[in-house]
């Protein structure tokens, strides 16, 4: 997710390489992505900590705890602080940096590496608007953000960030029954990926009920409303509220 936020962020040309730097604990990883970002790499965190106005913690969850409790001590108050670990609360930061402490919690989406991001942003108390805006501003810029209620970003979680896989999975079913049906498989892939990239713009830019967009694909007696029929048959719509109550409740569980 790190690397997929850096090539977004000069993508969208809102930073340049010189403005960002990056550590990674494991070497071989920090030397990749400094020869495919040429971006400032610093040798520990504790000096990247002491160059840079934003530190996003791009890490995983079980490690946050140790990683916050090494440069605690490092970080400033007027530095913003931001988390895109699954499941790790603001409470949970603050009992490492201080109640006084600039914190923000983000969930975005793999997405952000083509520009078509999702995230969500949750800030406390101490994080003015204009410093939300900037964050908001970041990750706008390889998508789109919304500031939601901490309390909701489990279910995000659940939601937009797991949910590119299931978008995968379903996109990889559809080709495969084309490709059942005698179509090549390259061709295939492309026909599905497009058919969901265009019908998931369908839904974002004219803001209607995806039921009712469905309804005016599907003709009485036609072929979608044989489709539609099956999808019903094999549980599509349980399997898809069940997979994303799962990867929610995971999120909890994380994050205690």
């Amino acid at each position: 997710m790190g690397q997929a936020m850096i090539s977004g962020l000069l993508q969208s040309k809102l930073y340049i390489r010189e403005d960002i730097f990056v550590y990674d604990a494991y070497g071989p990883s920090l030397e990749s992505i400094s020869k495919r970002f040429d971006v400032n790499v610093t040798h520990t965190g504790d000096e990247l900590i002491k160059k840079s106005d934003i530190i996003i913690f791009a890490v995983k969850p079980s490690i946050l705890s140790e990683v916050l409790e090494h440069v605690a001590t490092v970080i400033r108050k007027d530095q913003l602080v931001v988390s895109i670990a699954a499941g790790v609360t603001i409470d949970t930061i603050i009992g490492y940096l201080g109640k006084k402490q600039k914190i923000l919690r983000v969930m975005p989406n793999t997405p952000v590496l083509v520009g078509e991001g999702m995230s969500a942003v949750a800030a406390n108390q101490m994080v003015t608007t204009g410093e939300l805006d900037q964050i908001l501003a970041i990750f706008r810029s390889f998508g789109k953000a919304e500031v939601v209620s901490e309390k909701m970003m489990d279910s995000v979680t659940g939601l937009s960030g797991s949910g590119p896989a299931f978008v995968y999975m379903f996109i990889e079913a559809l080709a495969d029954g084309a490709v059942f049906e005698g179509m090549p498989r390259e061709m295939a892939y492309e026909f599905a990926a497009q058919t969901v990239l265009g019908a998931a713009k369908m839904v974002g830019e004219t803001k209607e009920h995806p039921g009712v967009l469905k309804d005016r694909v599907t003709s009485p007696g036609g072929t979608t409303i044989a489709g539609v029929k099956a999808l019903e048959t094999e549980g599509l719509r349980a399997a898809g509220i069940a997979a994303v109550c799962a990867a929610t409740k995971k999120s909890r569980e994380l994050g205690k």
